[in-house]
Parts: C-alpha cells; sequence; structure tokens
C-alpha cells in the first residue's frame, strides 16, 4: 500500500477531485434552516446543512460567513448544491460564488413566498440534482490531486506519543507525492510556534505565520484572560495526561512530519493556491476546524483522538486514529485505524503509518468511515464577533 500512487475519485467541472458525490442543501442563514431540511426530507440522498448563524453579521465575520458557505459549496466532495435563503442578495452571492466552480447550482430565497412553495421548488431542483449526479462515475486519480487535513481532539499522551507520529509519516509522504496538505488549530501551537516557524519556506511566510499567531496572544491579552485551563487544554487533556498548552503543543506538531516546508498561511475556511503544506489560522474545536477545513477544499481528514472524540462532517469523511489501547477497546464503532500497538512495541510507527495510508486510500476510494457510518455531520462555522 505505501507504493499506491492513484485513488479513485470524482472530477469536477473546475479539474479538481472529490472524494465523495454528495448533493447539499445549503442555508444562507439560521432562519432557513428549516426549509433546507425540508427538502433534504422530501429527496432521498440529499444532504442539509443547518447552522445557527447569517443574520446581522458584519465586517470580517460576514466575509467568514461567505466565505465558509461558498466554499463548502465548492469543494470537490460536493456534487451539486442547493442554496437557500430567507433574502434574495445573500441568497445570490453564495450561488454565484459556487457556480464559479462550475457545478450544478441552484437559489431559491423565502421572502414573499414562504416556506411551503420554496419547499416545493427546491425539492424538484434537488431531484434532478441528485439523480444527475448518481451517473457521475469514478476515474483513476494521481495522489497529487487530494487534499488531505488534519487535526487531533480529545487527546491524552498517547496522541503526541503514537497516533500524531502516524500521521506525520503519511503526511511526510503524501508531501513527496505533491499533495495538498492542511493543518492548524492556532491556539494549540503555543509554546511551539518557533518550531513551527522554523519549517516555514521563506521569510515571508515565517513572517505570516508569527505574525498569526502572536494575534491569537493578543486576543487573550485583550479579554484579560492569562490561564487557558480547562479551555485548553481541557479537562479531558489533563485528565489524559496533558498539562499544559506547550506539551499539548509538543504533540500537537508531531502530525506534519518532519520533512514537509510550510509554504503559506491560511485565512479560517480559504482555499490554499497550491500543492504543498499549509497551515490555515483555525479553531482548535473539532467541529469548527472540519468545517473550515471543508470549505478550504479538503477532501478526507485525518484525525487523531485519545480519549475518543465522536465528531463527524457532513462532506469531508473523518477517519478517526487511536493510540490508546482503552479507546481502541472500548468505542471500536468509533475508530477507524487502532495504532496502540506502537506504544505496545507490536508495530513500528512506519507500520503504523502504512495503516492509516492505506485505510487513507480506502476510504478516498469510496469506503465509508466511521463517523460517516454513525451519521455524525457536525457543521459548526467559526465566529469573531458580536451580532450588529
Amino acid at each position: 500500500m505505501p507504493g499506491q500512487s492513484s485513488f479513485r475519485g470524482y472530477r469536477r467541472p473546475d479539474g479538481r477531485v472529490g472524494t465523495r458525490n454528495h448533493v447539499i442543501v445549503l442555508p444562507v442563514d439560521d432562519i432557513s434552516n428549516r426549509a433546507a431540511e425540508g427538502v433534504a426530507a422530501n429527496v432521498t440522498g440529499v444532504l442539509a446543512l443547518p447552522h445557527a448563524y447569517g443574520r446581522l453579521q458584519f465586517g470580517a465575520d460576514l466575509e467568514l460567513l461567505f466565505r465558509t458557505l461558498i466554499g463548502t459549496g465548492r469543494n470537490p466532495n460536493v456534487a451539486a448544491v442547493v442554496v437557500i435563503g430567507i433574502e434574495p442578495l445573500w441568497t445570490d452571492r453564495v450561488v454565484k460564488g459556487i457556480a464559479e466552480s462550475g457545478k450544478p447550482v441552484a437559489g431559491f430565497s423565502i421572502s414573499g413566498i414562504g416556506d411551503l412553495d420554496v419547499i416545493t421548488a427546491a425539492s424538484k431542483c434537488a431531484q434532478k440534482f441528485i439523480q444527475d449526479a448518481s451517473e457521475n462515475v469514478r476515474a483513476e486519480c494521481p495522489l497529487s490531486e487530494l487534499v488531505v487535513s488534519a487535526k487531533c481532539g480529545e487527546s491524552d499522551t498517547t496522541t503526541g506519543l503514537a497516533s500524531n507520529p502516524a500521521v506525520g509519516w503519511v503526511f511526510d509522504r503524501l508531501d513527496e507525492l505533491n499533495a495538498t496538505l492542511l493543518f492548524g488549530e492556532t491556539a494549540e501551537l503555543t509554546g511551539g510556534e518557533h518550531i513551527v516557524a522554523a519549517r516555514c519556506a521563506n521569510a515571508e511566510v515565517r513572517h505570516q505565520f508569527l505574525e498569526t499567531h502572536a494575534a491569537y496572544d493578543r486576543e487573550i491579552i485583550r479579554n484579560k484572560s492569562n490561564d487557558l485551563t480547562e479551555s485548553n487544554p481541557t479537562a479531558g487533556n489533563i485528565k489524559g495526561g496533558i498539562s499544559t498548552i506547550e506539551e499539548k503543543a509538543m504533540g500537537a506538531l508531531t502530525k506534519i512530519g518532519r520533512k514537509a516546508q510550510i509554504v503559506g498561511v491560511l485565512d479560517t475556511a480559504e482555499a490554499p493556491s497550491g500543492t504543498g503544506l499549509w497551515f490555515m489560522d483555525s479553531s482548535g474545536a473539532g467541529a469548527e476546524m472540519l468545517t473550515a477545513c471543508a470549505a478550504a477544499g479538503a477532501t478526507v481528514h485525518l484525525f487523531t483522538t485519545g480519549q475518543g472524540n465522536v465528531v463527524g462532517n457532513p462532506i469531508l469523511p473523518v477517519i478517526k486514529i487511536t493510540a490508546n489501547p482503552v479507546i481502541a477497546r472500548t468505542m471500536p464503532s468509533h475508530i477507524d485505524v487502532d495504532v496502540s500497538g506502537v506504544l505496545e512495541r507490536r508495530i513500528t510507527l512506519e507500520q503504523a503509518g502504512e495503516a492509516i495510508f492505506g485505510t487513507m486510500i480506502r476510504a478516498c476510494n469510496g469506503r465509508i468511515t466511521a463517523a460517516e457510518s454513525l451519521g455524525h455531520r457536525e457543521f459548526v462555522m467559526t465566529r469573531l464577533f458580536r451580532t450588529a
């Protein structure tokens, strides 16, 4: 399997390749959720992505909302999109942004029409989209066309010692194959930011990363909070043996491997402009980070957990990896790859990486992940400001 150089994916009109073939109903705002869910209830196989935001946001927060919604619709794992909003102006903005990818997209606005008529019209459109998407066929594609993201959640000492380094082995391998790689969790790099800076490809990227991390520190100081205990590390992290954010950072950093240089810095939910390893300024919260990665164009995600984080995403297959033998035994329905053998000295780190790599290829070819099979479709957008 380490010699594998291709996967079977869905080629989209913009040339990018997806590992899934979803048709989604995307509400622009919170009060359009019910209509979106009504369409998904009418048309089998269509996914609604309800969320809590979209009314009276402004400035950078509003731009982030649009970037996340449009990026989600443009993700290569999505075949077609039905957009529903309360007002036509914002609905049209999301539709136009997604339409630039060349994929089928249609927008419907509720104001002056009402839920029932919008649900009827949007359901007819969604039915056509899902039928057309069912004819899409997987094709052989090089691994260089994958966009792979990674994060850890409900971490413990086993995460930094084994499962994260095993993901790092996969990242090194994928970088050699010229794939696109995403990592982030800005807060969780605290104490290790100098190590990340040393991995940056040039002075410009290094400066951009350090300023991005420093902005996080300034936000903590602005809110007069010098102690993140129980926020980060979480109470669960501390129970699992991680005593400080610096310890957490040292373990978290091993996910990006040892070899790849960081070629660029991205804002939350911003798509990379090329291949290589990219840092994305992002939350450490599982559902937020996954949503941002999907909006940035990730097509498969490697998620390590020491204590059994169950989060998933509607459009991004999430591969759960643990090195904790207790979690592997007590929560097997949530775990895709058990690498606890590293700490038990039954397997090497390279063998653990090979196991993750092989599972990733199978998931990209269509195998349903544990989170997908259990219906974990958490869609949680990052929020910056108060509402106007």
